[in-house]
């Protein structure tokens, strides 16, 4: 019967919505503006960061809804969840207040949407993990993508501007899929885990899900944890070898009202 469902839905149910590709359009537009020195060069790589991190907050819920469409729960294609809608991952603080607050205010990378998977159809553990993996994987993935024109030497064209904002643009995935790694309850690494537990631990991970990104956080905010943090953020990004003096240069540029 689920089968029936899924070859009645509409394309449209698969298509990359027309809000996803004007977001595309402006990372494409904002890169040319940041490359050139067109403008306000603040305000260029305000829009190609910002466009560029909602761009991969769309696709590491696509990813989540991707592999649990192929491990058997098709009604993520009922909701949306294919279309890279960035409205179709909301909540009202975990997609928009919290990322916004520690993009402005620490430039860390904070993906917030929330994809809604039932987990009683999917058809083993290992594909219950891979849904949660897929989501920070994709991240990494994008950081890699992001830092290779530096390993390559090849970040000698253009406004150095473009290169700072890349960087920065780097470092935020890397911190997204680092935070994401955590194996906390309520975070994708915990919940990677939570296949594999005892009824009785699954139990106790359900009570403190709803508050453990919350948890995350203020941990955060602690100088030593925040601190060793920074320190595996960075020492990742030298092995991929992302220049950390162009992602203070990209923060300093992406904050363009200070």
């Amino acid at each position: 019967m689920s089968y029936g469902r899924v070859s009645a839905l509409p394309r449209e149910a698969f298509r990359p919505s027309a809000l996803f590709l004007g977001i595309v359009a402006l990372f494409a537009v904002a890169g040319w503006m940041t490359w050139t020195g067109f403008g306000n060069i603040q305000i260029d790589v305000f829009l190609f960061v910002a466009a560029g991190w909602t761009i991969s907050l769309c696709l590491h819920e696509y990813a989540h809804a991707l592999v649990a469409y192929r491990g058997g729960d098709h009604d993520v294609a009922h909701r949306g969840y294919l279309t890279l809608d960035p409205t179709k991952y909301t909540h009202p603080l975990l997609s928009f207040v919290l990322p916004v607050v520690f993009l402005l205010l620490g430039g860390i990378g904070l993906p917030g949407g929330a994809v809604w998977v039932n987990h009683s159809v999917i058809r083993s553990r290992i594909v219950d993990s891979l849904i949660s993996f897929a989501g920070p994987a994709t991240n990494l993935l994008f950081a890699v993508m992001l830092v290779v024109p530096f390993s390559l030497g090849l970040d000698n064209g253009g406004d150095p501007a473009f290169w700072a904002a890349l960087a920065f643009l780097a470092f935020l995935q890397l911190t997204a899929s680092i935070l994401n790694f955590v194996p906390m309850p309520g975070v994708d690494g915990g919940n990677l885990l939570f296949p594999w537990l005892s009824p009785q631990w699954q139990r106790g991970f359900n009570h403190v899900a709803p508050y453990g990104m919350l948890l995350l956080i203020a941990l955060l905010w602690s100088p030593r944890i925040g601190g060793w943090f920074f320190e595996v953020v960075y020492s990742l990004g030298d092995v991929l070898g992302l220049p950390s003096y162009l992602v203070s240069d990209g923060y300093q540029l992406f904050k363009f009202w200070s």
